[in-house]
């Protein structure tokens, strides 16, 4: 499991355009990243279209936002994080200034 903080520069409502991002790229019928679960204003659950996992999205009050990358091939939870990265420095990479990354390990039990 990753666990990524991101923390907008001030001002910036960064979830919120995120969403909104994703789900007009979504209604174009691109990209690869697709809201799953159901509509919550401040928490959100994206799939990707190739990798297994999900991404949990989550607002705190201070707009930064946590994020937590999970699946149970460690493989597709590296491509998971990459893509991720990826997507947020394209579209928002003037409106981030920071985002720390935590490695969690999967425990033995899990990882059967």
């Amino acid at each position: 499991m990753k666990l990524l903080q991101i923390v907008p520069r001030d001002g910036t409502r960064l979830y919120g355009a995120m969403v909104k991002r994703e789900a007009e790229i979504r209604k174009s019928r691109r990209g690869t990243f697709s809201r799953a679960g159901r509509k919550r204003a401040s928490a959100a659950r994206w799939k990707h279209a190739r990798y297994a996992g999900s991404i949990s999205l989550q607002r705190a009050r201070s707009e930064m936002i946590t994020v937590e990358i999970k699946s149970p091939d460690e493989g597709d939870e590296a491509r998971l994080l990459s893509a991720f990265l990826g997507w947020i420095g394209r579209h928002f990479g003037a409106e981030v200034q920071t985002i720390n990354i935590q490695y969690q390990p999967l425990s033995r039990q899990a990882r059967r």
